[in-house]
């Protein structure tokens, strides 16, 4: 099964991407609900062990004094990531074996950034203009634009992106976007099943 791994910064639209993929019939694995998930459940001895049992309250994760204590320490973040992210890739290599169809896509905001470029065959960077990223992250969260430009400044640039990605798909409307994504949809299933698309 081929796997297809979706990136892309705050407000640039991954996700309306990955939405017009699964109308297409693909599943699609969201590697930050997953994190979550398992961070909840199944993670929490290590979290607990390395962060101390405070950071869950009532039995959940707190997640706002996690993301206090890690983002103000490198070397804190690192250790969770270390402990986080080889479960996603395991959670998601489980899922995606009882899948069915040509391919599946995880979607993830720090694709590259996390390592997990590793785990999938084709990579797709999605796009956008900065003010247009700005506009729709106020729209959708109600926050400030100089917080958002902070947290995109913050991301990985659209130039490291288009250098490491196999695609690039630029997201101004979703009127143009659709149509792109036919178009990939199209090559990654004439990749699998290259007689069928003669």
């Amino acid at each position: 099964m081929m796997k297809v791994g979706i990136t892309g910064g705050i407000g640039s639209g991954k996700s309306t991407v990955c939405r017009l993929f699964a109308g297409r019939g693909v599943a699609v694995y969201d590697s930050d609900a997953a994190a979550k998930r398992l961070m909840g459940d199944a993670l929490r001895p290590a979290v607990e062990a390395r962060f101390g049992a405070a950071v869950y309250r009532d039995g959940v994760l707190d997640r706002a004094r996690l993301a206090e204590t890690v983002f103000r320490d490198p070397a804190a973040l690192a250790d969770l990531n270390a402990i986080v992210h080889p479960a996603v890739l395991r959670d998601f290599a489980a899922w995606a074996a009882e899948q069915p169809g040509d391919y599946v896509v995880l979607e993830s905001a720090i694709l590259f950034e996390a390592g997990l470029e590793g785990a999938v065959d084709r990579t797709v960077a999605v796009l956008a203009p900065l003010e247009l990223r700005v506009a729709r992250t106020c729209r959708r969260d109600g926050c400030d634009a100089e917080a958002v430009r902070r947290r995109i400044a913050a991301q990985a640039d659209d130039d490291m992106l288009r250098d490491r990605a196999d695609y690039t798909l630029v997201n101004i409307s979703e009127e143009e976007l659709e149509p792109a994504v036919a178009e990939l949809d199209r090559r990654f299933r004439a990749e699998i099943r290259p007689h069928e698309d003669r």
